[in-house]
């Protein structure tokens, strides 16, 4: 395992984030850890623990390794030494506090923003905490209500994004689906225009019955709430 140099190793000591702590001591002393150690130690969202490190700025890398039964590739988090001391002494993500917090959940009537589901409901920064910090803390909305799988998904778009590898301009994620799905004109950089849709409860009936409908005329839901549209 290579030294750490040792103002990075200084820097290690001076993490208060208790996940973000734990996954660098691990790494820092073993090399590495995995999500599956991540889970063992009572973590279920390994990458989030992942991301306190890198909010932090820590630079780190993802691999992929079996599981130690040997069943399943897993992810594998350590440190990227070819950008060691890229960017430290940041001071994390800032928490947000419980009325707040309610109050976004309230505005958004206590539903995803980009699904409309009503369970797993988190809060997450409209433009992503890589690009643009909490400098957007004052701002009208700096903060979006998700379920976790749209906020596993619109991260993984995010790092993925032109924008993020290069440049990480703000104004550009403003403007992106993953961050305002009401008015956006692009998502991740691309020509598109998205509306992602959950139907729930007694709603399914009427999902139901609107699928089998088209299923008969050869046609999926997408296709026909399409043409819908293009009547308008």
């Amino acid at each position: 395992m290579p030294k750490l140099p040792p103002l990075f190793a200084e820097q290690i000591k001076g993490v208060t984030n208790k996940r973000a702590r734990l996954v660098l001591d691990r790494i820092a002393r073993n090399g590495s850890i995995t999500t599956e150690e991540l889970k063992n130690l009572g973590y279920d969202h390994p990458p989030r623990a992942r991301m306190d490190a890198i909010d932090l700025g820590f630079p780190m890398k993802t691999t992929r390794v079996k599981s130690s039964d040997g069943k399943k590739n897993i992810a594998s988090y350590s440190f990227d030494l070819s950008g060691m001391l890229g960017e430290p002494g940041k001071s994390g993500r800032l928490a947000v506090p419980k009325k707040q917090r309610e109050a976004i959940l309230a505005e958004a009537g206590n539903r995803c923003e980009l699904c409309g589901a009503t369970h797993d409901l988190q809060i997450d920064h409209r433009v992503p905490y890589q690009v643009a910090g909490e400098s957007l803390k004052d701002a009208p909305k700096p903060y979006m209500a998700l379920d976790g799988r749209c906020n596993r998904r619109k991260s993984w778009e995010c790092e993925h994004c032109r924008n993020f590898a290069k440049g990480r301009i703000a104004s550009v994620c403003e403007r992106c689906y993953w961050a305002n799905p009401m008015e956006h004109t692009h998502v991740a950089m691309s020509p598109i225009r998205r509306v992602d849709v959950i139907w729930e409860g007694n709603d399914c009936k009427a999902f139901d019955a609107f699928r089998s409908c088209n299923a008969k005329a050869g046609k999926t839901v997408a296709e026909s709430l399409k043409e819908l549209l293009q009547r308008q």
